[in-house]
């Protein structure tokens, strides 16, 4: 039957883009697997000089089968992911179904094999062998998931074993596939995949089912893991409920937990145990190791294409010698398929012990394979034995693609893959053909004893990395293997000029981590470190810092621009002058880059920021040896990372609810962590596996839990919100707790062992720490903390946690703004720290190794105070949220600290120090002047500060005011800078032209924060609004004041609207929906408008004075005239509060920003939408712009945006695209200040970091 007139339609339209895209070769194999073109047609495509002349044939080819061929030519698309090709002609698959599925034929044995291709389940091997009683085994055990919502079948055995082949076969049964999984079966290859390769394959199988649904449905690709696995539960419960996802060769826990999506799964491996990592209903198959004499037997007589009984009398003999191993039976019947005649001459070669290893293990037979491997070797041609030999440098577990070994031969891709697939043949290698890319690989046992056999391979190294130049540079396979081994081949190869060229190199640093992420580069120069030359070496410790501090910014999407967070680094610091060399570069000519001229009063004191989960982490702790940090928090989940680079060594989905908190045992072998679902489970750190659980006797949430300092007579503490049975103790090896500790009523939040674990200190709700005596549970004493905070027994005083010194003899507790340190003997209190009064502490701990203490804080900071001097040694700032937990490594040298923020960061203890303290609230105003730069701010201290902005130099500085400084204005002339209080006074002085700081005026008439000021009329009228409702219009010198009243909320910011001396009006804006029109010289309201439903959030006047512009809590914007006052246009569009708006300097376009991090530019002429700038994708819990868009501002030539938000971010207006963003280390900017030129931008972020950059040109 021929084609279908529009499957034939289709076929013709996508010709020309088939001819030029496809391999022919890799199509054609799976299309004679389904039977429809023979090994005959096959041949007459091949022979075609070119691959363009054979596809081509392959098409002509197709035209004159029918739709069964069609259909296979699909599924081999898709198999091949050629994904763009194969969705075209999707649509005009013919109607040929199984149960309801396009790409199936009619026979019902047809129909199950063009199901399984489709899936990607690999075709039964040439040489196959059933294995009945396990065929069963695993069809059975498949059966019974039909009755579980989800739930895992697992085959396990050595490596070589047949797990995958009996995976595939166990699926390829009609009755099963109708019964049980009706709406497909799909398989995946996993082996020892990196996130990136994880992603891709994830990737690939969604698109191939959403193939199978309608248009509407089909999504973009998702771009994260997170993503990946949210769309994949969505396709197999909703979509293809009744499917079976088989995942070949997992390796890793953490992967597997990737599927804990509730669907039904059959998995193959070698570690028996990686289920208990997930939930669902589970069942094993064991694959034995070895073959029986019959099968091992069978496998000859494939091979050889011989009766079993006619096999010679040597075939007994070599299975005997080969021990039952499928992979070595295998490679000997490999070598008998093309020497039928050497039987007697490969059973000697297998009986010789001619490699003499010492090596032990209960899954290999070595010996038997190194006899088969010797063989093997030994008939190929000499120079391919020698090609053969030089696989030694290869990795375990890594799969290459031919691309890498043309490198390493210096041959043609054809003559290369010839090669392989004669190793292939042989047995030799391993080919992974589920990808686009044939990649190849070695069996651990092979590249062993290659490795045993050619130990010096230094030239092979030096000779693959000579030819770095040539590295693939596509987004292929090839690629991917140089970005992750490049540096290992060169220091193995003793290329040390040539590592340090590539390590210390941006485009180095860019490359790998825009695939890998900031982890993998971190380790390759603290591995590599050791073996530079100290030049180098202080090379090598700037880069590993850069990358330590902005490796957070290296895994957000859109990748950052690298160059510019290098820019930021130390004048000193080869990472900057190697930035500003490309900065100045004229490839990057027309290109934004801005430095930071202020740089030496900016300190970064973070050795390492990470950034291991998605939501607030509640918990984090060092390991008793210091090299790991384990961490939980929101997102349920335990992960523990290396506390040198970040890279995450194990992750855990521990709990149903959030983790509360983890901590490691005395030996670092196990992890303990309690959560809000009330249960306490036990880790086993190197397996990642559950030992145990306790969830029967805490009925409310646990707050913390604690492992006694010493192993000796381990004990686990857990406290919890229950109100009378809070404390407890565990012996893991009992089923239930030890001891009950009775004495708090309320919630106990915190528990610690003293030093010598002979006391337990407990710190709760009720405003108590109680100690108890661990051997016997009795409470010791109390100490009532809530005596020496409280004036009143009706206030609440909670205490947070508390922690010990390292003699013992202090205990120091946490509760509201204070840390308070008390003798355990007597129970007096020895130091009072009193902090801010408008923080909490949320934590502290002692040092273990000195005399330090660490105090967390809700306002974002960290303090460290010596307990003997009773005096602060530094404050810590970075952090962007709470402070949650803060704990010394054991020696004292480091401290690290968890926050909302989602970050963790790393200090050294020894490099932290007080003048970090200062920094400057966010309302500023700044004076630009020729090169001059001018800040004027409040700190922390409530000390008005006037800055060079150049050189950070304090020009002025005010004494401490009771009331808190909310707001600042500088005049130029006369010289003069105002402040604005809390209680609504106004201050005037002297501190431009000599910085005295005499009080010119002090303005009293608000009654309440005074938000915004002005001066005009040269600099002689001072206006001023506030929270009172109210404007005053001063002059300022005599105390003259007019009031305007007539908002009903506060008033927080206004504009003259127009320079000119003869115009006085002035427009305002309130959160009471109105703009108002005033007279400042009479003081009448000329007009009242009401402007929208909500506050108005912000308000600008066109340059040309025609216009001005509102943007509102109601989601819209409004341009008024400023003739006739009428509404010209409302844009609507904003899905948030409009919160910013600016007119272009022509007047012509509007920008717009919201809290959702969306910036509009809008025509002023008719209203319409020009574009949407946004990023090209974001993080799920980011908005586009890391926050509200607070501020905006136009270049002069008004080509150019600047943005404010969690960063600033600059815009080419005509495109709507990003052109350069900088990360400060805070994050909600209020706003920022701009140079008349657009050369100069300054602002201060949410703790206190002032920020000057200039453009680099």
């Amino acid at each position: 039957m021929a084609l279908q007139e529009r499957t034939r339609r289709s076929l013709l339209r996508l010709r020309h883009q088939l001819e030029q895209d496809i391999k022919p070769q890799d199509l054609m194999d799976h299309m004679i697997s389904d039977g429809v073109i023979t090994v005959d047609e096959e041949e007459k495509v091949r022979i075609k000089p070119t691959r363009k002349d054979q596809a081509a044939a392959l098409i002509e080819l197709l035209l004159r089968k029918d739709d069964r061929s069609f259909i296979s030519f699909y599924n081999a698309l898709v198999k091949e992911t050629y994904y763009d090709l194969a969705k075209p002609l999707y649509q005009d698959l013919p109607g040929v179904s199984f149960n309801g599925r396009k790409g199936s034929f009619d026979s019902s044995e047809t129909s199950v094999q063009i199901m399984l291709s489709e899936g990607g389940v690999p075709q039964r091997p040439v040489v196959f062998v059933s294995r009945p009683e396990l065929l069963n085994q695993v069809r059975m055990k498949l059966d019974l998931l039909q009755k579980d919502a989800g739930g895992w079948v697992t085959v396990f055995g050595m490596a070589g074993s047949g797990k995958s082949v009996l995976a595939a076969e166990a699926v390829r049964d009609q009755r099963l596939i109708e019964e049980c999984f009706p709406n497909g079966i799909h398989w995946l290859s996993i082996g020892q995949l990196d996130k990136s390769d994880l992603l891709v394959k994830i990737q690939s199988l969604c698109f191939r089912l959403e193939q199978n649904l309608d248009s509407q449905s089909q999504q973009r690709p998702p771009t994260s893991l997170d993503e990946a696995k949210e769309r994949l539960r969505f396709l197999m419960l909703r979509r293809f409920p009744r499917s079976l996802l088989i995942l070949d060769d997992i390796w890793d826990s953490s992967v597997l937990k990737v599927f804990d999506i509730h669907c039904r799964i059959l998995l193959t491996t070698r570690n028996r145990s990686l289920t208990d990592s997930v939930s669902g209903a589970k069942y094993e198959v064991e694959v034995e190791s070895g073959l029986d004499d019959r099968k091992a037997l069978e496998i000859l007589a494939l091979y050889t294409k011989m009766n079993q009984n006619a096999l010679p009398v040597e075939a007994r003999d070599i299975v005997k010698e080969c021990k039952g191993s499928p992979l070595v039976v295998s490679l000997i019947g490999a070598l008998l398929k093309d020497k039928p005649n050497r039987w007697d001459y490969y059973l000697r070669q297998l009986r010789q012990k001619q490699f003499k290893r010492i090596r032990k293990s209960s899954s290999y037979d070595y010996d038997a394979l190194d006899q088969a491997m010797a063989a093997s070797i030994e008939v190929l041609p000499d120079e391919h034995r020698e090609l053969y030999k030089d696989l030694t440098v290869l990795q375990k577990d890594v799969k290459i693609p031919a691309k890498i070994l043309c490198v390493l031969w210096d041959l043609e891709p054809e003559e290369v893959e010839d090669i392989l697939q004669e190793f292939v043949n042989k047995s030799l290698l391993f080919v992974d053909n589920n990808s686009r890319l044939n990649l190849y690989y070695l069996h651990d046992l092979q590249l062993d004893f290659l490795v045993e056999q050619n130990r010096d391979q230094i030239e092979v190294c030096r000779h693959y990395s000579l030819h770095s130049k040539a590295a693939p540079t596509s987004g292929d396979e090839g690629r991917l293997y140089w970005i992750r081994f490049l540096t290992y081949h060169l220091a193995k190869a003793q290329m040390f000029q040539e590592l340090y060229s590539l390590m210390f190199s941006l485009d180095w640093v860019r490359m790998k981590a825009k695939v890998m992420g900031p982890a993998p580069l971190i380790n390759d120069y603290m591995e590599y470190g050791p073996i530079l030359d100290k030049e180098n070496s202080e090379v090598c410790s700037q880069f590993q810092e850069f990358l330590s501090l902005n490796g957070h910014h290296l895994e957000q999407r859109p990748f950052p621009d690298v160059v510019q967070l290098a820019l930021s680094q130390p004048h000193s610091s080869a990472v900057y002058r190697q930035a500003r060399e490309q900065a100045l570069h004229p490839a990057n000519a027309g290109k934004l880059y801005f430095e930071l001229i202020n740089k030496r009063s900016i300190e970064n004191l973070s050795r390492l920021v990470i950034h291991p989960h998605l939501g607030s982490i509640y918990s984090a702790c060092f390991s008793h040896d210091g090299t790991k940090i384990a961490s939980c928090g929101a997102s349920k989940t335990l992960k523990v990372f290396k506390s040198t680079s970040g890279e995450k060594l194990i992750e855990i989905q521990a709990h149903d609810e959030e983790v509360l908190c983890c901590t490691f045992s005395p030996d670092d072998h196990l992890l303990a962590t309690c959560s809000s679902d009330r249960k306490v489970k036990v880790w086993n750190i190197q397996q990642g596996k559950l030992l145990r659980t306790f969830e029967e006797e805490h009925e409310e949430q646990v707050n913390h839990c604690e492992f006694t300092n010493m192993s000796q007579r381990l004990l686990l503490a857990t406290c919890s919100n229950d109100s009378i049975l809070n404390v407890k103790l565990w012996n893991l090896n009992k089923p239930s707790s030890q001891n009950t500790m009775f004495g708090h009523f309320e919630p106990v939040n915190h528990c610690c062992f003293s030093p010598d674990d002979a006391y337990l200190s407990t710190s709760s709700n009720d405003g108590t720490v109680k100690l108890f005596q661990v051997s016997a549970a009795n409470e010791w004493k109390t100490i009532d903390v809530k005596s020496f905070l409280s004036e009143s027994d009706d206030e609440d005083v909670l205490v947070k946690c508390s922690t010990w010194t390292a003699d013992g003899k202090r205990i120091i507790c946490a509760a509201r703004n204070a840390a308070l340190v008390f003798d355990v003997q007597t129970s007096d209190m020895l130091l009072d720290i009193k902090t801010n009064r408008l923080s909490t502490v949320q934590y502290c701990h002692a040092c273990p190794a000195s005399n330090l203490l660490a105090l967390a804080f809700s306002n974002y900071a960290i303090e460290l105070w010596d307990l003997e001097e009773k005096k602060k040694r530094a404050d810590c700032s970075g952090h962007l949220s709470w402070v949650q937990q803060v704990q010394f490594s054991k020696d004292g040298s480091q401290l690290l600290s968890c926050s909302d923020d989602q970050t963790i960061r790393l200090w050294e203890t020894e490099k932290v120090h007080t003048s970090s303290a200062v920094s400057l609230k966010r309302d500023s105003d700044v004076l630009f002047d020729g090169e001059e730069i001018i800040v004027s701010a409040a700190d922390n201290c409530n000390r008005l500060q006037v800055r060079d902005g150049r050189t950070g130099s304090v020009l002025f500085q005010s004494q401490e005011l009771p009331f808190r400084i909310r707001s600042t204005c500088m005049c130029r002339n006369p010289s003069a800078v105002v402040l604005g209080q809390e209680n609504g006074n106004v201050q005037v002085k002297n501190v431009l032209a000599l910085p005295s700081g005499k009080l010119l005026a002090t303005l009293l008439g608000h009654t309440k924060t005074v938000l915004h000021f002005q001066f005009c009329q040269n600099g002689q009228t001072l206006i001023t609004s506030s929270e009172d409702t109210t404007i005053r219009v001063w002059k300022w010198k005599s105390g003259e004041c007019k009031v305007l009243q007539g908002h009903k909320e506060q008033v927080r910011c206004f504009s003259l609207l127009s320079d000119s001396a003869n115009d006085s009006r002035l427009l305002s804006w309130s959160f009471d929906g109105t703009v108002k029109v005033w007279d400042i010289e009479s003081g009448e309201k000329l007009q009242d408008i009401k402007a929208h439903q909500g506050a108005i959030l912000s308000c600008h006047v066109s340059p040309d004075r025609c216009l001005f512009a509102t943007t509102s809590a109601d989601k819209t914007t409004k341009l008024w005239s400023c003739e006739s006052w009428q509404c010209v246009f409302t844009l609507r569009g904003h899905q948030d509060c409009v919160r910013s708006c600016r007119f272009s300097w022509d007047s012509k376009r509007l920008a717009t920003g919201d809290d959702n991090g969306e910036i509009r530019i809008w025509s002023v002429k008719d209203g319409s939408l020009l574009k949407v700038c946004s990023q090209e994708s974001k993080d799920a819990t980011d908005s586009v712009h890391g926050g509200w868009v607070t501020d905006l501002h136009f270049s002069p030539n008004n080509s150019v945006l600047v943005s404010t938000g969690g960063y600033i971010k600059w815009w080419d207006v005509a495109r709507g695209e990003s052109l350069q963003t900088f990360y400060p280390t805070g994050s909600a900017l209020k706003k920022i200040h701009v140079s008349p030129d657009f050369s100069t931008f300054v602002t201060i972020d949410n703790i206190g970091i002032l920020y000057i950059l200039k453009r680099v040109a």
